[in-house]
């Protein structure tokens, strides 16, 4: 329990990331409009996703639930279709210098680990689907850059287990990212308390991987806590593909993460202090004891000679017991605030 007087702190900047992922629909110049409206929301990175399709799925694997929004019942064929080449990376990455914003990539194999490093990712981000992937999260942990871990799916054993990797080669800069893998995610499974719980089990910092429908779960997990925000976006909300439905829009995207500005900036101090304009407004606001109707010199003031009345400019209603039974020492006129040189 804190001892002693409470200290100013100033809360860390919330880390908003635009989640792109695969809604370029595997073409660069859309991916570059992703980048674009990224960075004029205000957002501090934007994400995709680096993938090789025949390392990650088998040729006949069925599309999840979400997945059919792409029209594809195979999940190969849909994925193939949402690549993008080594170089395309390369001209992202460099859009994204270019714009000031800070360019991630998921990487879903070894290789592609790799590759994001030398291309010079500041950190990684770890979906929530390859929580169980050991050799990506060993090639992960081995670069010892900054990494989100996405916990969907995960019990804590296997959380647990994924961060003794990573403690394994002495990699310690992890935010654990919470989130419940469904597109979208029902409101009643959200469960935005599991991120103390993780905060607690863990002894990291958390934040939110939103999958919900518009923007006020992600604002109510910055009041909670995050320090992280991840929010999918798209250009257009009917564009055909998995994840665009469950996307916010470019202004949508915008109002939230001005929302989130404002919330963080609404945490402020934690000493309960007056601010500059409640200092101001203490003189217009508060009241003072001032006379209820004129009173002569020599006066011995009762209780209803005085009435409490704005301006703050006369003794405090707190001192009213004490001026009770005091003599006026001069005239004092109705509604003029009384002081002690008035007694």
């Amino acid at each position: 329990m804190e001892r002693g007087p409470l200290r100013k702190q100033k809360k860390p900047s919330v880390f908003i990331i635009a989640e792109a992922g695969v809604n370029h629909n595997g073409d660069l110049t859309t991916a570059i409009k992703l980048v674009d409206t990224a960075a004029k929301s205000g957002a501090n990175a934007v994400k995709f996703q680096t993938f090789h399709t025949e390392d990650l799925v088998a040729p006949e694997c069925k599309t999840a639930s979400h997945q059919k929004r792409s029209q594809e019942d195979n999940q190969f064929t849909m994925l193939k279709n949402l690549e993008l080449s080594k170089d395309e990376f390369r001209t992202l990455k460099t859009y994204c210098d270019t714009k000031h914003i800070e360019f991630i990539s998921t990487p879903y194999d070894v290789g592609s680990v790799s590759f994001l490093n030398e291309l010079g990712v500041h950190r990684f981000k770890i979906a929530s689907a390859e929580i169980v992937n050991k050799p990506v999260i060993e090639a992960v942990a081995q670069t010892r850059k900054p990494t989100l871990l996405a916990t969907g799916m995960a019990t804590l054993g296997e959380i647990e287990q994924a961060l003794s990797i990573f403690r394994g080669f002495g990699s310690n800069d992890i935010t654990l990212l919470h989130c419940t893998t469904s597109y979208p995610t029902p409101y009643d499974q959200v469960h935005l308390r599991v991120m103390k719980t993780l905060e607690t089990a863990f002894d990291l910092p958390v934040g939110y991987s939103d999958h919900t429908l518009g923007i006020e779960i992600a604002i109510m997990a910055v009041s909670l806590g995050a320090t992280v925000i991840e929010k999918h976006f798209t250009l257009d909300r009917t564009m055909v593909g998995p994840d665009h439905y469950t996307s916010l829009e470019p202004d949508e995207f915008k109002k939230m993460v001005t929302a989130l500005r404002h919330v963080e900036q609404a945490f402020g101090q934690r000493e309960k202090t007056r601010t500059e304009e409640e200092q101001k407004n203490i003189r217009f606001m508060r009241r003072s004891i001032h006379a209820a109707r004129d009173l002569c010199k020599g006066t011995r003031i009762e209780e209803n000679d005085i009435v409490m009345l704005r301006e703050n400019d006369g003794l405090s209603p707190w001192q009213r017991d004490v001026v009770i039974g005091r003599t006026a020492r001069k005239n004092i006129k109705k509604h003029q605030p009384i002081t002690w040189d008035d007694l």
